[in-house]
């Protein structure tokens, strides 16, 4: 190596040397720059076409001018010149090799940034050999072959390494470490071939004449490192550029990343660029969709091509995962400029979320929430289809209404919970005891209806139905402790009772509702005259409700009179309906009907509003007593609503008595003991209305906190002529005075029944014989002092009178 040395420092101009080393090193900061650009264009046919070659003419004409720089700094002190061919021929060596290594280099063959490396190293070695063998001199050199081997393998290991390096992370500390590595390798080689090297002068030795001088060479030097400088500017420029590439799609990768729905970007068909959240929806965890064709995830070839003819536009398809599964999604597509060209770039939406909400709406839509039954709109498009069948096949079929008997005192009772839970289970039993083409929905509330197709006979509707009553009267575990169920059923045959929807719902209402009638829990075939029934019933439901808006409704009062004094105490307010046609209704007939349809409830409020205000108005406080129907006792908000009227109509709360029936307390004890409590606490008094017709419990009596009690109407008429009634009379009205509560016996018509309760020392009374039932005007002369005339007796004192002293 002491030979190498001396070469370096005795025989060079180390000015030149060093401008050799510039040059060099510039030539392969560009030739790695070029290089990166060569491997980003990889997959663009045109462009990695371009840019190898460009990298090997800066890297082939670098490492030549390296080393013709360096032979014009060589000072052999003798005549030289350089055979213009040979000279040539090094330069297109060094580019040949440089290229071919370069491409192994970016290639994806095993090793081969080292083995490209190698090449390039060896063609430094052939472009110096071969300019060496270009260099006349008067004289001969000889080699050492020693020295030729390390300089060869210095070239082919250093460059190995220097592509290693320079290519394995595309930042600017691998290249700058890369292109330094590549300088050292092409000066290393240069300077050992050049120690490699000995010239012994030889006089007979003539340099040719038309060997080119050293200073034409250095013309050919210049301007080599021009187009070096040249291309070294142009790589720098294209290294800046694409540094703001580099981080302009960085910032739209990690914008891309952060949005939710998978983004791809599309060269034609083939995919460049994708984000994470569309690697995740295709399963791709190794992000191998780059390069893939669309069709490897998209393969319906129609979608792609409405897709390719549609921007902006939303189009639903299906992404076949990697992992085998089928997405549904929905693709938008825009056109944006990716990498300085145009680009397609597809918006990919996961639709799984949508298309179960979707199927979950329209499960909601048809079927009960509950249940999971169909609905009433599954129910009449079902039953539309069969009509529609069966009108073609002459066959019949059965419409079966279902209604569970008390269901609102299991919701009372037991809570809303247990309710849910007896829905549920009806559901489940009559779902089980159907056949496969027979469907039962839930129309709403505790109301089920089926539908039996291609029946060969009515009566096989019969055996559905006394299955079903079957199924649900056996006892079940399943159900909550003390929980009974009994069902009403009616039945409607098609084409035997009507044909078409709304008769044959109609009719199988009007089945069920006599199976209500009849005492519950059995099951009624449609007949003539239940239809005329039901729609009398439903007209005057249907009157009922616009009674009050109509103006149709009127009270009534009659007298409730003190037997001892003589004395008027109050009125009990009675409810009547003139309807605009058929003029006076019974309350006998319209009371059940309101309340079966809740209609009680405003009629309720009206009467008491309306009782209270007219009470409010008489000069004279006397007593209004109004009845309080079971539902309005258990509706839940009736001592508000008594709060309330009181305080609009400025009546006393003491003038105000509500009558309660017994049967009323029994269907939720601990529900009508707070109601009433609350209404005793606002000062209103209570009466225990037609006792001895219901439960006549004395712990009733106890528990209610009860001002009064009146005795019904049915025991006091026979009084006087049967002896049973007597007796039941005597003891109400002995329970009474143990309790030191009043009794007012309901019903006074003779002046026998009179004469009877003043006997047994009854407190009050109310009746025909007293007084009928009237128009508040009838009684004006008693409510307003005002206008009495002060002569007037009244009938009803002169009739007690009576009775005492008969």
């Amino acid at each position: 190596m002491l030979q190498v040395y001396g070469c370096f420092v005795t025989q060079h101009d180390l000015r030149l040397v060093a401008l050799a080393a510039v040059v060099c090193a510039l030539a392969s900061y560009t030739a790695v720059s070029l290089v990166h650009h060569v491997r980003a264009s990889e997959g663009q046919v045109l462009r990695h076409r371009l840019w190898l070659p460009i990298a090997a003419i800066a890297t082939g004409f670098g490492i030549w001018a390296t080393h013709f720089i360096a032979m014009l700094a060589f000072q052999p002190g003798l005549p030289s010149g350089y055979n213009i061919a040979l000279t040539v021929l090094s330069l297109l060596a060094a580019i040949v090799l440089t290229g071919v290594g370069l491409a192994i280099g970016v290639s994806r063959i095993g090793h081969g940034r080292l083995i490209g490396g190698a090449v390039v190293g060896g063609g430094i070695a052939a472009m110096h050999y071969t300019g060496m063998a270009a260099f006349e001199i008067a004289g001969r050199i000889e080699w050492d072959p020693v020295l030729v081997l390390v300089s060869i393998v210095l070239g082919a290991a250093l460059g190995a390494l220097a592509l290693q390096i320079g290519l394995s992370v595309n930042s600017q500390k691998c290249k700058i470490l890369g292109a330094a590595t590549l300088t050292v390798a092409i000066c290393s080689h240069h300077f050992t071939a050049m120690g490699a090297a000995a010239i012994i002068p030889d006089p007979m030795v003539v340099v040719s004449p038309l060997a080119l001088p050293a200073e034409w060479l250095s013309i050919a030097v210049a301007l080599a490192s021009a187009t070096i400088i040249l291309l070294a500017l142009a790589g720098l420029s294209f290294d800046l550029r694409n540094r703001r590439e580099i981080a302009m799609l960085n910032r739209m990768r990690e914008l891309a990343d952060a949005a939710v729905e998978g983004l791809i970007v599309c060269d034609d068909e083939t995919i460049v660029a994708a984000n994470k959240s569309f690697r995740e929806l295709g399963h791709d965890s190794a992000g191998s969709a780059i390069g893939r064709r669309l069709a490897a995830f998209f393969p319906d070839a129609a979608i792609l091509a409405r897709l390719a003819a549609m921007s902006d536009h939303p189009l639903e398809a299906n992404l076949l995962a990697l992992s085998g599964e089928t997405i549904p999604v929905e693709l938008i597509q825009h056109v944006i400029t990716y990498a300085g060209r145009p680009h397609r770039v597809i918006a990919v939406r996961d639709l799984r979320d949508r298309k179960k909400a979707e199927q979950q709406i329209h499960f909601l839509a048809h079927h009960d929430s509950l249940t999971t039954l169909p609905n009433r709109t599954s129910f009449n498009r079902k039953l539309e289809l069969e009509l529609a069948a069966h009108g073609a096949s002459g066959r019949c079929f059965a419409v079966i209404f279902l209604d569970l008997d008390r269901f609102k005192e299991i919701n009372d009772l037991f809570g809303h919970l247990a309710g849910d839970a007896v829905l549920q289970f009806v559901s489940q039993k009559v779902r089980d005891v159907l056949g496969a083409d027979q469907m039962v929905a839930r129309l709403g509330g505790d109301e089920f209806a089926i539908i039996a197709p291609n029946l060969g006979a009515p009566m096989e509707a019969g055996h559905i139905a006394e299955t079903i009553l079957e199924a649900l009267g056996t006892p079940d575990s399943s159900l909550p402790a003390g929980i009974s169920i009994g069902t009403s059923i009616g039945i409607a045959i098609y084409p035997n009772d009507a044909t078409d929807r709304s008769t044959l719902l109609s009719y199988a209402d009007a089945a069920l509702y006599e199976a209500k009638a009849e005492g519950r829990g059995i099951f009624r075939f449609f007949e003539a005259a239940m239809g005329t029934h039901l729609r009398e019933r439903r007209q005057i439901e249907h009157d009922l409700r616009h009674a009050i808006p109509r103006d149709e409704l009127r009270l009534v009062f009659q007298p409730q009179t003190r037997l001892n004094s003589e004395e008027i105490l109050g009125f009990e307010v009675l409810l009547r309906w003139r309807h605009g046609t058929r003029g006076d209704i019974s309350p006998s007939v319209f009371i059940p009907v309101a309340e079966e349809c809740g209609v009680i409830l405003q009629l309720g409020e009206w009467v008491l509003r309306t009782a209270c205000a007219e009470a409010a108005s008489w000069h004279q406080p006397l007593a209004i007593a109004v009845n309080v129907s079971r539902v309005q006792l258990h509706n839940g908000n009736l001592p508000q609503l008594v709060q309330e009227i009181l305080a609009t109509t400025g009546l006393a709360p003491e003038r105000l008595e509500l009558e309660v029936t017994e049967t009323a307390l029994i269907k939720d004890f601990d529900r009508a003991l707070a109601t009433l409590q609350q209404i005793k606490a606002l000062g209103v008094k209570l009466a225990m209305d037609d006792f001895g017709t219901g439960y006549s419990s004395l712990s009733n009596l106890r528990a209610f906190p009860f001002d009064k009690i009146k005795i019904d109407q049915s025991f006091v008429r026979s009084v006087d002529s049967n002896e049973q009634s007597a007796t039941i009379v005597r003891a109400i009205v002995g329970l009474a005075k143990g309790l030191n509560l009043p009794v007012l016996a309901e019903g006074v018509e003779t002046a026998d029944e009179l004469r009877f309760l003043c006997r047994e020392d009854c407190n009050e009374a109310q009746g025909y014989y007293l007084g009928r039932p009237g128009p508040i005007e009838q009684f004006r002369y008693l409510v307003d002092r005002e206008t009495a005339d002060s002569e007037v007796v009244w009938g009803p004192s002169q009739r007690i009178v009576s009775a005492r002293l008969g």
